[in-house]
């Protein structure tokens, strides 16, 4: 594993400013690009399993989060509250209390659920700056997340489901060396509500996991304040665990917010709510597939998918119309030309771009080109559109582990 502090500003992903702040890195057009293909898929896949997409704002009113509980046990972690009139709003440190406000802005039935509430949006906390570091630990963090509003039958099937959608969104990202914690109470005053509520949370969730044969280890102390969850956990180049992707359940804050359905006996019923995120943050989710494939990124998120290298000057307008080709096609594509040096000095300097299309005098006069796997692999020269159709095939799978349809 290299570093990916490094390696992410080698390939233009990222970067710092003073002038900005610590732990709040801005993203340059490489790691713009990754982040929109994720964001892109992450939408999909939620879209397909039935989650409904909202937006909420980043600041709320101080009461917001007295409510929810943050204010009296994650304060440290949250950022003072700002005076604005005879208001106090806070930069939020979730997005969950904005999603349970969601729910109680409607009457739900129990027809209505589950009803899946996901966004992909801005959360703030106050990490000291001993802690952060490069994408891993900011103090900005850009969160897939989501919320789960459901009968309590319903719990078990939900939590399954979502830990189905985090082992689906890894295999295809390429991640293969997650492992799962279940994280539970420990002696801290920090945890809210009775033992009865904290076992019947910590039952189900044992439920989700063994259902799918899914190993995991236990973490004492590690819960959240409202409830346990399951933390899918990775490690960085220097083994330093974190968590990724999570799923929580959260008999508490319904409680706290006065959630109700309308049951089919017409009486006012409580939803459990469960909280899940599939890719977590994306700044901790990039540094990690940084560090996991080195910068040679799978097709479907690759900076650049592919990169066209006219051999000499007179075949430059050629390769500039099949750039303009795959872009038009959604590819992102680059041009790569003389000017940036030999022929075999720009296939190293874009050695880690999946797909490079090599264009000479003959593929130039019959409208085709050579293609050049990121492996070293090179295949036979084809019509243009064929080798397009082709790569898009494969960017459109958005799968790991394959650079081309055989």
């Amino acid at each position: 594993m290299q570093d990916h502090r490094r390696l992410g500003r080698e390939l233009d992903i990222f970067d710092t400013d003073p002038l900005i702040g610590t732990g709040l890195p801005y993203w340059l057009p490489a790691g713009a690009a990754m982040r929109h293909a994720l964001e892109e898929y992450v939408y999909d896949l939620e879209r397909r399993a039935g989650y409904q997409h909202v937006h909420s704002p980043v600041l709320a009113k101080r009461e917001l989060y007295e409510i929810s509980g943050h204010w009296s046990h994650y304060r440290d972690g949250m950022y003072p509250a700002m005076q604005i009139g005879a208001e106090q709003v806070v930069l939020r440190p979730s997005l969950c209390p904005q999603h349970a406000l969601i729910f109680r802005s409607r009457s739900r039935s129990y027809r209505d659920l589950p009803l899946r509430i996901a966004e992909l949006g801005g959360m703030y906390r106050s990490e000291l700056s001993g802690v952060l570091g490069g994408l891993t630990r900011v103090r900005s963090i850009q969160l897939n997340d989501a919320h789960i509003f459901c009968a309590a039958d319903q719990a078990l099937a939900e939590v399954t489901a979502a830990l189905a959608m985090i082992g689906q969104a890894h295999a295809d990202m390429g991640i293969t060396d997650a492992w799962y914690r279940l994280s539970l109470p420990g002696p801290s005053g920090k945890y809210v509500g009775g033992p009865e509520m904290w076992e019947q949370a910590a039952a189900l969730l044992r439920s989700a996991l063994d259902s799918l044969g899914l190993p995991y280890e236990t973490g004492e102390g590690e819960a959240a304040f409202y409830g346990p969850k399951i933390d899918v956990q990775i490690a960085d180049c220097s083994e330093r665990e974190a968590s990724l992707s999570t799923v929580q359940v959260d008999f508490y804050q319904p409680e706290r917010f006065d959630l109700a359905y309308i049951g089919a006996d017409a009486a006012r019923h409580r939803p459990v709510m469960i909280h899940r995120s599939v890719i977590g943050g994306l700044e901790r989710l990039v540094a990690h597939l940084i560090e996991v494939h080195a910068g040679a990124f799978p097709p479907w998120y690759a900076p650049v998918q592919l990169a066209v290298l006219p051999i000499s000057e007179p075949q430059v307008e050629s390769a500039r119309g099949l750039v303009l080709e795959a872009i038009d096609r959604g590819l992102r594509a680059e041009l790569a030309g003389p000017e940036h040096g030999t022929l075999g000095a720009r296939i190293r300097s874009n050695r880690l771009v999946p797909y490079l299309a090599v264009v000479g005098a003959r593929e130039a006069a019959a409208g085709e080109a050579s293609l050049r796997l990121r492996t070293g692999r090179q295949l036979p020269a084809v019509p243009a559109d064929e080798m397009l159709a082709r790569i898009g095939a494969v960017v459109t799978a958005r799968r790991a582990g394959h650079l081309l349809t055989e």
